[in-house]
């Protein structure tokens, strides 16, 4: 499981940014959360806040980041310029179980706007009580990692 997360939304995302964070707070006390932004649901740019989050996991500050915009896709896409991370969009509980398991992703994506608040929690839930199974999904991990010629 992780032990720190970080966590940052655009406006899109910023409602379910806050209930995340109480949810993970209330329920896994064991995880310490980093609120990389924004404060309010005043327009912003989720590049800004992508990075942001992922300059924690670069940084060794954090092992685990979850991101959301109205989307997900925009916030995942800016988040993968990061070679430290590998970032999912989800829209259920199996895509964010296979992720961990199989992608050993460390960065989950969601879209406030395309999935409910009940489903985002379930998916936030399994993203970080899911182990990554290693053995052959390593060797596949690996791949992903070499630079291009």
């Amino acid at each position: 499981m992780f032990k720190t997360i970080a966590i940052a939304s655009d406006h899109g995302g910023y409602e379910y940014k806050e209930t995340i964070k109480t949810f993970l707070a209330e329920n896994f006390s064991d995880i310490t959360i980093i609120d990389c932004g924004p404060s309010d649901t005043q327009s912003v740019d989720y590049p800004d806040f992508a990075q942001a989050a992922s300059g924690k996991i670069d940084a060794g500050e954090a092992d685990g980041m979850i991101l959301i915009c109205g989307t997900g896709i925009g916030i995942s896409i800016a988040a993968n310029r990061y070679e430290s991370v590998r970032a999912a969009l989800c829209t259920d509980v199996t895509m964010a179980r296979l992720t961990r398991q199989h992608n050993n992703a460390n960065g989950l994506a969601l879209g406030q706007r395309i999935i409910g608040i009940e489903t985002a929690l379930d998916i936030v839930r399994t993203f970080v009580t899911t182990e990554f199974e290693g053995g052959r999904h390593q060797r596949r991990i690996d791949k992903i990692n070499v630079k291009p010629n």
